[in-house]
């Protein structure tokens, strides 16, 4: 299961009442963190979503509302006493962002390792042993004002056990577990015994895309294919803003939802409102006339993601004051 909550819905500024775009995606407990704009270390503490267990960072591109927002969170996470290494993917000049963090922030309870504009495509291989195996981090280059990536989040879901296929394969029993739980072969009396032995097909797993701040790219929906839930940027509700969208490298709600349609996604929340759209609920038909299963966000929106469930419902996480 993932869990994923959008930490914010605004773009360029913040709003009272509108955070900036971020997202966490949870698993077992652990996070990645989807851009860090201004107040996203606030939000975080609004929905008490913790931070010692935050172990990579993903930054899209290096406006302020995607980046300002990190040395704080950087700063409050070694408060909490972590002193595991935190991974921080971005574009290029992510290295400098962080020297000039540093400045202020010269000292942290634990390593930060950057990898600066990941390949594209290839599951950027990170060293951590709460993410490295079952999930996997992906980035792919978007059009926008600047460098920027998409990124997307895959959870693996391992083939059931077939215990026939293990016996048709005389596999010993006594390994049978070991087979189902690792990705690697197991020697026994000098005979080697394989996963596909005890496995049946290939399943489907979990796919979460975060894509913002771009305008429509052709590589855009193989990269977001099969999409459990896209996160997806949609600055402008109007159709009539099209061109304000092409001068500012944004979509409008209905180049969002094409996107998506064509990504064969199964769910799409809109995000990262310009904020002169103060309600941009008024624009849903814009995207749902296209792609009908279209979720305009909101603020602390979570969603609780399983293999077999056909979309996920969105709840809103009640919001907390500090102690």
């Amino acid at each position: 299961m993932l869990d994923v909550t959008l930490l914010g819905t605004g773009g360029s500024i913040p709003l009272p009442g509108r955070y900036l775009s971020s997202a966490i995606i949870e698993y077992k407990g652990r996070k990645i963190l989807m851009d860090a704009g201004e107040g996203t270390g606030v939000s975080m503490r609004a929905v008490r979503s913790g931070f010692k267990s935050l172990d990579v960072i993903c930054i899209t591109h290096l406006h302020g509302d995607h980046v300002i927002g990190l040395q704080g969170i950087l700063g409050t996470t070694s408060n909490t006493g972590r002193t595991e290494p935190i991974t921080i993917i971005g574009p290029k000049g992510i290295k400098d962002v962080m020297k000039g963090f540093r400045v202020i922030m010269p000292w942290l309870a634990y390593d930060i390792n950057i990898i600066e504009d990941p390949e594209p495509c290839k599951p950027i291989v990170i060293n951590n042993e709460h993410i490295h195996g079952e999930l996997s981090i992906t980035a792919l280059p978007v059009k926008h004002t600047r460098p920027n990536f998409a990124y997307r989040v895959d959870l693996k879901r391992n083939p059931k056990f077939d215990p026939k296929k293990a016996q048709e394969n005389n596999v010993p029993r006594q390994i049978w577990g070991q087979l189902q739980r690792e990705d690697k072969p197991v020697v026994v009396d000098d005979k080697t015994y394989t996963p596909d032995m005890v496995l049946g097909a290939p399943r489907k797993g979990l796919r979460v895309s975060w894509v913002t701040d771009t305008r429509p790219t052709p590589e855009l929906p193989h990269f977001i294919e099969g999409s459990d839930l896209l996160l997806s940027c949609a600055n402008f509700g109007s159709n009539d803003d099209e061109e304000k969208a092409k001068n500012k490298m944004h979509m409008t709600f209905a180049e969002a939802a094409t996107q998506a349609k064509e990504g064969h996604v199964k769910e799409m929340v809109l995000t990262h409102f310009s904020q002169a759209m103060r309600h941009p609920e008024q624009y849903v038909q814009n995207a749902t006339s296209i792609f009908p299963n279209t979720i305009i966000g909101k603020d602390h929106m979570h969603f609780e993601l399983d293999f077999d469930q056909k979309f996920a419902e969105p709840t809103i996480i009640p919001t907390h004051e500090e102690d």
